[in-house]
C-alpha cells in the first residue's frame, strides 16, 4: 500500500509536469525554485466555499509557476494546496497582494486548522 503522503506528492508532480511541461524536463530551471505543498481543514461543510475564496485570490501572481487546490478525497473538510515558485522571494511577496490579502480575510473564518506542510526545492519530474 503506497503511503498516502508519497502519493500525493507523486499526484503534484505529475499536474505539475501537465501544468507547466517545461518544469517536467527541467528546461531553464534554476536553483532557486521554491515550493510549498500543504493541508488546510475547513470548518465542518464549508469547503466549497473556502476552495471559491482560494480559487478567486490567488489568479495573478508574480512568480507563480503552479498553485493547485485539490479536494482530499478521503476527508470532506480537507483540502490540498501545491505551490511552486520562481523563489522563495516571489513566494513571500504574494502574501502583500491585495488579492491574495483579500482571500485571507474572507477565508480566515472558514479554516478550522492546518494539517501537513512541506517546503520543497522542485527539481523536475520523469515519467
Amino acid at each position: 500500500m503506497i503511503e498516502r503522503r508519497a502519493f500525493i506528492g507523486t499526484a503534484a508532480l505529475a499536474l505539475l509536469a501537465t501544468a507547466a511541461p517545461g518544469l517536467a524536463t527541467g528546461e531553464g530551471m534554476e536553483d532557486t525554485l521554491y515550493g510549498l505543498i500543504g493541508q488546510m481543514m475547513a470548518a465542518p461543510g464549508k469547503r466549497a466555499e473556502l476552495v471559491a475564496i482560494l480559487r478567486e485570490g490567488t489568479g495573478a501572481m508574480p512568480g507563480n509557476l503552479l498553485y493547485l487546490i485539490a479536494e482530499d478525497m478521503a476527508d470532506p473538510d480537507a483540502i490540498w494546496i501545491t505551490e511552486v515558485w520562481a523563489s522563495k522571494d516571489d513566494h513571500a511577496a504574494s502574501l502583500a497582494l491585495p488579492a491574495v490579502q483579500a482571500a485571507i480575510d474572507r477565508g480566515r473564518p472558514l479554516i478550522a486548522g492546518f494539517g501537513v506542510r512541506a517546503e520543497t526545492s522542485p527539481v523536475g519530474y520523469a515519467g
